[in-house]
C-alpha cells in the first residue's frame, strides 16, 4: 500500500513573500505576548507614560537628582506596605489595619528611645517583634476562628489608632537617635576617588543590572525548558534593553546627587527576596494557589490556615518596618500619622495587577503600581495641583486599574 507523500507537502511560499510573511508572524507574536502579559506590562508602560508626561509638563524638574531621591525617600514606606498587601490580596484577604499599625509601632520607638533611652538597634529588633505580634493575632483570628479579615483588621484599624494616641498622649515625641534617623533619611557613604559620582551608587548600579540580566535570562530558558510561551528573541532583547536602561539612568541620577538613599538597599533587598519565595518558593505557590482556587488547594494538601496565618504575620513584620521608616524620616512620632497608608497600600496593589479575586499579582507589580502613586503625586505636586484634585485623579487612577482586570477577566473568560 503506497502513500501519497506528496499531497501533503505545503506549496513553497510565493517568491518576495517569505519575508513579509515572517514579519507579519513576528508581529502577531509580539502582540500575542504582549497580550498574554498585559497585566505585567501595562502598567509598566503606563508608569513610563506618566514619567514622561510630568518630565514635559514640570520643564525637566521632575528628573532632577535631587527630586528623584526625595521621590525615593517619600514612598519607601507605601513601597513597603504594599509588597505585604500583595501577598495579602493575592491570598484573597484584605487588611485595613496596616496604617494605623504604622503609627503605633512609630509611636513605640519613640517612647523607648527617647522616654526610655533604650538604644537604637535594640529598640528596631524590638519594633519588628511588636509587628509580628500584632499580625499574628489578626492572622490567627483570620485562619484559625474563621473571622472575614475586613472584619478583624478594621476592628485593627481602631485598636492601633487609639493605642498611638494612648502611647503619645496626643502628643508628637522625638527627636530619634542619628541611628534609627539614618533609615529614613540617610545615603550610602562615599568610597573610592573623586570621580563628580557616587562610586558606591555606581557599582551597585552596575551589580543590579547584572544580576537582572541574569534573572531573566534564567527565568527564560526555564520557561523553555518546560515548554512554556516565551517572548520573541528581539523582543526579549528589546525588555532587557529597556531594564538595563532604566537602571542605568536611575542609577546615574541617584550618583550625581547624594548616591542611593539607605531605604532604597532595603528595598531592594525586599523586592529580590519576595520576589524569589513567590516564583520559586514553596510558600509562594500556595499564596497563589489558596487565593486563586481554595477548595482546590486544599485537596492538593495546601494547608491552607497556616498559609493565611503566615501571610498576616508577614505583614504585621513589614507594617512595622515601615512605621520605623516614616518615623525616622519625619525624626517623630505623631499621632496622625499612618492616615491613608492602609489605602495607598490597597491602592498600589490594584494598580500594580492585583486581582480582586485573588490569586493574581507579582511583588515588582506592587512596586509598580506604588511608584505610578508617587509619581502622580510628586507631579502633581511639582504643577501645585490642589489636594482635592490629587485624590480626584489618583481614585480614577485606581478605578481605570480595577475596571481594566474585570475587562480583562471576560475577555479571557476566566
Amino acid at each position: 500500500m503506497s502513500t501519497d507523500v506528496t499531497a501533503k507537502t505545503p506549496a513553497p511560499a510565493p517568491p518576495g513573500k517569505s519575508g513579509s510573511a515572517t514579519g507579519r508572524g513576528l508581529l502577531q507574536l509580539v502582540l500575542g505576548g504582549l497580550r498574554r502579559n498585559m497585566r505585567q506590562y501595562g502598567m509598566l508602560i503606563a508608569l513610563g507614560l506618566i514619567v514622561i508626561f510630568f518630565q514635559v509638563a514640570t520643564g525637566g524638574d521632575l528628573l532632577l537628582p535631587r527630586n528623584v531621591s526625595n521621590l525615593v525617600l517619600q514612598n519607601s514606606y507605601i513601597l513597603i506596605l504594599a509588597i505585604g498587601m500583595m501577598l495579602v490580596i493575592i491570598a484573597g484577604h484584605i487588611d485595613l489595619s496596616v496604617g494605623s499599625l504604622t503609627a503605633f509601632v512609630g509611636a513605640f520607638a519613640a517612647v523607648l528611645t527617647v522616654e526610655h533611652s533604650v538604644a537604637w538597634p535594640l529598640a528596631l529588633v524590638l519594633c519588628l517583634l511588636v509587628g509580628a505580634v500584632a499580625g499574628a493575632v489578626q492572622g490567627y483570628l483570620i485562619a484559625y476562628l474563621g473571622i472575614p479579615s475586613f472584619i478583624v483588621t478594621l476592628a485593627g484599624m481602631l485598636l492601633f489608632r487609639g493605642l498611638t494616641e494612648i502611647l503619645l498622649k496626643g502628643q508628637t515625641l522625638g527627636p530619634f537617635p542619628d541611628g534609627l534617623q539614618k533609615l529614613g533619611n540617610g545615603f550610602l557613604p562615599e568610597v573610592g576617588p573623586n570621580t563628580n559620582y557616587h562610586n558606591l551608587t555606581l557599582l551597585l548600579g552596575l551589580v543590579m543590572i547584572a544580576a537582572v540580566v541574569w534573572q531573566e535570562v534564567r527565568d527564560r530558558r526555564r520557561q523553555q525548558e518546560f515548554s512554556l510561551d516565551v517572548l520573541p528573541a528581539r523582543m526579549f532583547a528589546l525588555k532587557i534593553v529597556a531594564i538595563v536602561a532604566a537602571i542605568l539612568a536611575l542609577t546615574m541620577l541617584l550618583a550625581s546627587y547624594q548616591g542611593a538613599p539607605i531605604i532604597l538597599i532595603v528595598l531592594g533587598v525586599l523586592v529580590v527576596g519576595y520576589g524569589y519565595v513567590m516564583r520559586n518558593a514553596v510558600f509562594g505557590r500556595h499564596i497563589y494557589a489558596i487565593g486563586g482556587n481554595l477548595p482546590a488547594a486544599k485537596l492538593s494538601g495546601v494547608k491552607d490556615k497556616r498559609v493565611t496565618f503566615q501571610v498576616f504575620l508577614n505583614m504585621g513584620v513589614l507594617a512595622a518596618l515601615a512605621g520605623l521608616v516614616v518615623a525616622a524620616r519625619l525624626n517623630a512620632a505623631s499621632p496622625k500619622a499612618g492616615v491613608n497608608f492602609e489605602l495607598e497600600a490597597i491602592a498600589s496593589s490594584f494598580i500594580g495587577g492585583a486581582s480582586m479575586s485573588g490569586g493574581v499579582g507579582t511583588v515588582l507589580g506592587a512596586i509598580i503600581g506604588g511608584l505610578v502613586l508617587g509619581v502622580l503625586n510628586n507631579g502633581m505636586n511639582l504643577l501645585s495641583v490642589g489636594t482635592d484634585w490629587q485624590q480626584v485623579i489618583k481614585g480614577l487612577a485606581l478605578l481605570v486599574a480595577v475596571g481594566f482586570d474585570v475587562w480583562n477577566k471576560r475577555k479571557s473568560g476566566s
